[in-house]
């Protein structure tokens, strides 16, 4: 009996990846009456706006590790990609 591998090897690793993403928390902004504490409870006093309010990120972040890990993750794909488009012409 034949097995390919290459599609099962796929199908793992679309369920590790599917399984590792099902523990990623979800955030959700939601504005409960009376749960304000911090520096989101002091507020302008022009400030009246009703619904959910976002979290404050505040100002500073260093998002350089995180484009630098983009980017590089984004190289690796094109390489593969390209070394896959070679390999099928070949």
């Amino acid at each position: 009996m034949v097995i390919a591998r290459r599609p099962l090897l796929t199908a793992t690793a679309a369920a590790t990846l599917l399984a590792a993403l099902w523990f990623v928390p979800s955030a959700n902004a939601t504005d409960e009456p009376g749960s304000r504490s911090g520096p989101a409870a002091t507020t302008a006093a022009g400030d009246t706006a009703a619904g959910p309010r976002l979290a404050d990120t505040g100002t500073g972040v260093d998002t350089t590790p995180y484009l630098i890990g983009g980017m590089t993750f984004l190289g690796i794909g094109a390489a593969f990609v390209t070394h896959s488009a070679r390999r099928a012409d070949a």
